[in-house]
Parts: structure tokens; sequence; C-alpha cells
């Protein structure tokens, strides 16, 4: 009985010494990432508002929301990014295991989460807490600073690429500009008419004051990862 516990505590001293200083490793990493991505947005910001040329009709304002958190606000979309404080690992039937670079070493498996969410302005400006956002990227940084993305017209680095490449100024940069082009080409959609039919009083009494019937670009419509 004493050799069993002896052979558990050493399995938990070598989980300490091996994953959970991974694990401080990889987050640390995504913690840097993530600083250079709200640095990066605040720059495009600055910039686009220096091009425009009516910037009282067009709205391009980055705002820190915290350690974890950051948005730009594009006209009437709003990008929200978000650090993830856990790290995960891909689940056994994830694609990613198809390729030699997380198979060779079981660390290369667990990564740090950033996503990337698209809000419409309006939501927050008239506080409609029902309204919908959409995931469109999810960003996963390793211990090697090795990352790939998953998102809406986000090709350029897949799943297939992993490994391939260490995340810097430039590759973030790009990532950042395909989401906003993205959010800027998702266009609000007409609802469904069974959608919207039945309205509270509630929100019938607020509506003309607030706006506050929900809304979302894809309100009654599937919103899913086919071009994931």
């Amino acid at each position: 009985m004493e050799e069993e516990t002896g052979v558990k505590l050493n399995r938990i001293i070598d989980t300490l010494e091996n994953k959970s200083v991974l694990k401080q490793k990889i987050y640390s990493n995504t913690f840097d990432v993530f600083t250079k991505l709200k640095d990066i947005l605040h720059e495009m910001s600055g910039q686009m508002n220096d091009i425009l040329t009516n910037t009282r009709l067009i709205k391009v304002e980055y705002r820190d929301r915290g350690k974890f958190e950051a948005q730009i606000q594009v006209a009437g979309d709003i990008l929200i990014f978000t650090m993830h404080t856990n790290i995960f690992r891909f689940n056994n039937e994830h694609k990613i295991w198809n390729h030699a670079y997380i198979r060779s070493d079981w660390k290369n498996a667990y990564c740090g989460v950033i996503n990337i969410y698209n809000f419409l302005a309006d939501s927050f400006k008239y506080n409609r807490s029902t309204d919908e956002g959409y995931l469109i990227g999810r960003i996963f940084v390793n211990h090697e600073n090795c990352f790939y993305v998953e998102g809406k017209r986000q090709t350029e680095y897949t799943a297939e690429k992993y490994g391939q490449a260490v995340i810097d100024e430039k590759y973030l940069t790009d990532i950042l500009e395909t989401s906003i082009l993205y959010a800027l080409d998702f266009d609000l959609l007409v609802p469904g008419y069974d959608t919207v039919k039945i309205v509270e009083v509630e929100q019938m009494n607020t509506k003309i004051e607030n706006s506050k019937i929900q809304t979302g670009k894809r309100l009654g419509y599937d919103f899913n990862s086919d071009d994931v």
C-alpha cells in the first residue's frame, strides 16, 4: 500500500513538473499575443481614422475592456476579443491530430485560446441585452508560439499549417484585418416572419424609447461553422 501511494505521489509530482509548467508557459505566450493584439487594434483604429475623410459619419474606436478583453468599433459593428484564462487540449477526434507536428509531441496538443465575436454596435448603445453576437474566429497559441486560426474566411492559417510558423505582428495584423472585413460584409438580414411575429408587452412598451426588440445579424437563421 505504501509503495502504491509512493507511485501515485511520483505521478503527481511528475504531472506538476511537466503539464502544469507547460500550461503556465502557454498562458504566458497567449497573454503576450493578446497584449500585442490589443496594441495592433489600437494602432489600426488610429490609422483608419486618419485615412477616413468623414469621421463624423463613420466611427472607428478602440476600447480596452480589461486584462482579457478588448474591442474595436467599426461603423455599426463591434468586434470583441477575449482571451480565455484556461488552457485547452484538442480532443482525440479533432482533425488537427492528422498532422505529424501534433502527434510528435503531446505538448503540442495544448493551446491557449483567443476568441473573436461580432456584435451590432446598437446592441450596446441601446442596452439590448438579448441581442445575439457571433463567434467569427478563434486563435490557438501553443508553448512554442505556433498557432492556427479557426474562423470565417480565416483560410491562411488552418490546422494543416499548425506548427509551421510562429505568430508575430504580421500574422496578427492579417488575422485582425480578415476578421474586420468579414464583420463589415456580414450583413444584417431581415428576420423570418415567424421569428418576430410575437412580441412581449414589455418589449413593446420600451420599443420606441430604446429599440429593445431583439436583433441579430442572423436572427431566425442558422449560423454555423460552414467555412471554419
